[in-house]
């Protein structure tokens, strides 16, 4: 491969980073300044560490950790060994991740201690959950106990391991082979795993960062999580096509995102509307040098006209684009072009990328004209190959005609431009995190004295979407017990705001929950 040849697969990026952008500054964390050669090596020496113990091509190795430079060469070395990536959302609890790690078959496990004060190793073992073939965890920061193996350690074992090995392991990879599997859950609430392949991820990518332009030479500050598509794919991946410098951040702290902003020079900023609220209205915005700052991205949530406007106008970036996509689709599917008027940002996700196909269609299937309501459907290279182990899944979502049916509702313009108007899945938005009400409800109704359960998405101001449980009990309940108790079962961002206690939840005379009536009355309860 030389220098002038992209990458057909993720084996090959560190490589063809390496030889395009040499010496540009790759990744700053912390006292940690590497080139793009440097961090070439650094994953090399992580991928002769993924031979020596044992991974192999087509091995689930999961990593459920927070955003480092631990992570990048973690996930890229295990890749470049031809192991396919579980990445594990670092708000799960421990039932959660070990449901992942066992249906994905993943045989290693990546993951820390201390992340917003969890130990991962320790509650892992200490829940008892059946973690499937896992037979091996590695600790990417913090100490190595409980027979978990420290970071320096796993990296040794790979001193045995040749050059010659790694590079002939890359090599192997192909474009059609599956780089990972990211789980996401759907309407039942049973997290769904989606298979994706290096050829997939690759040209996506490659295409998204064009339009987004994305540049070498940027300095982007990567807020999104890693175990997240838009996180991994749109950060990681896209900033080693561009060579772009990556800044990791393990959460958003907006006292701490401007003052790296100003001394880090950073170019680009992603996240969710909650972000840039945040920088916006900050008392000592005025004081930073946000001089260097040029493209923004956001969605995920309602996007209002102002945002925008501010974005541009107070923060100085004029390069805002909105976007949309699904895990199943390889995280993009559309585009709203940088430069395109607030109002057209706000209230579009933009045109489909080059080689994708967006329609609307009706109940029937058939297909919709501009400006009429209906499913998102989506037809391109990067669909999913399935979901894993679940071919009645996959049917579902993708059948024989090969369009992905998205579950959203939404209209196309004359130009081609999509707006997303609801959600069939009522998946909502908080604080850039997706959680959907099945799963939430199937918890609530766990506790002994919940009868009936409907949650729904409600408007926030600084979250854009938070959860209202409506439930139905036998007996007493207090809002605080309950808020602490599912707070013991699920990721914080799927816990309810508010619990609304009812007689009885809307029904229609079939039975089916009326959750339009309860989205209206939690928009008007405020209490």
């Amino acid at each position: 491969m030389t220098s002038t040849t992209p990458p057909r697969t993720l084996a090959q990026l560190p490589e063809y980073a390496a030889a395009a952008y040499s010496d540009r500054e790759a990744l700053a964390d912390g006292e940690v300044r590497w080139s793009f050669s440097r961090l070439r090596d650094e994953i090399a020496a992580a991928s002769r560490a993924a031979v020596a113990h044992g991974i192999r091509p087509g091995t689930r190795v999961a990593i459920w950790a927070a955003n480092s430079r631990q992570w990048i060469l973690a996930a890229l070395g295990a890749v470049g060994a031809g192991a396919v990536l579980v990445p594990v959302n670092t708000r799960y609890k421990a039932a959660e991740a070990a449901d992942i790690i066992r249906r994905s078959g993943a045989e290693l496990l990546f993951t820390e201690r201390g992340f917003l004060g969890t130990d991962y190793v320790h509650t892992l073992r200490a829940s008892g959950e059946d973690l499937g073939a896992l037979r091996s965890v590695v600790v990417l920061r913090g100490d190595a106990h409980d027979d978990a193996l420290a970071w320096e350690t796993y990296l040794k074992a790979g001193e045995g391991v040749t050059d010659t090995e790694r590079l002939a392991r890359a090599a192997a990879v192909g474009p059609d082979d599956l780089s990972d599997i990211l789980y996401t859950s759907g309407t039942t609430g049973r997290p769904k795993g989606v298979m994706t392949t290096h050829g997939q991820t690759v040209r996506l990518y490659e295409e998204w960062s064009h339009q987004v332009t994305l540049r070498t030479g940027d300095r982007y500050l990567l807020l999104n999580p890693f175990f997240h598509t838009f996180g991994y794919k749109a950060g990681i991946i896209a900033c080693l096509l561009r060579g772009v410098t990556m800044l990791p951040e393990e959460v958003y702290d907006a006292d701490r995102v401007l003052e790296r902003i100003a001394t880090e020079r950073v170019s680009c900023l992603m996240g969710p509307p909650t972000v840039f609220h945040g920088l916006i209205h900050h008392p000592h915005r005025s004081e930073a040098d946000l001089a260097a700052l040029r493209l923004a991205g956001t969605g995920a949530a309602a996007v209002p006209t102002e945002l925008v406007e501010l974005i541009r106008t107070e923060l100085g970036a004029p390069d805002v684009f909105t976007a949309y996509g699904l895990t199943e689709s390889g995280g993009v599917v559309s585009v709203c072009p940088t430069d395109a008027d607030a109002w057209t940002v706000a209230h579009t996700v933009g045109r489909a990328l080059p080689g994708t196909e967006i329609r609307i269609a009706s109940p029937l299937g058939g297909e919709l004209p501009a400006g009429e309501p209906g499913e998102v459907q989506v037809r391109g290279y990067h669909v999913m190959r399935g979901y894993l182990d679940d071919e009645t899944a996959t049917r579902e979502a993708v059948p024989q005609d090969g369009w992905l049916r998205t579950g959203d509702i939404g209209t196309l313009d004359d130009r081609g431009f999509l707006t997303i108007t609801d959600r069939l899945k009522d998946m909502y938005v908080v604080g850039g995190f997706n959680a959907y009400p099945a799963e939430v409800e199937n918890t609530l109704l766990g506790h002994e004295l919940i009868v009936d359960a409907a949650v729904v998405g409600a408007p926030d101001e600084r979250l854009g979407e938070v959860g209202v449980a409506f439930i139905v009990v036998s007996g007493p309940v207090d809002a605080q017990q309950l808020t602490a108790w599912t707070r013991e079962r699920l990721a914080n961002f799927k816990v309810p705001r508010r619990f609304v206690t009812v007689r009885e939840l809307p029904r229609n005379a079939g039975g089916k929950l009326l959750k339009g009536a309860l989205r209206s009355k939690a928009r008007g309860d405020r209490g």
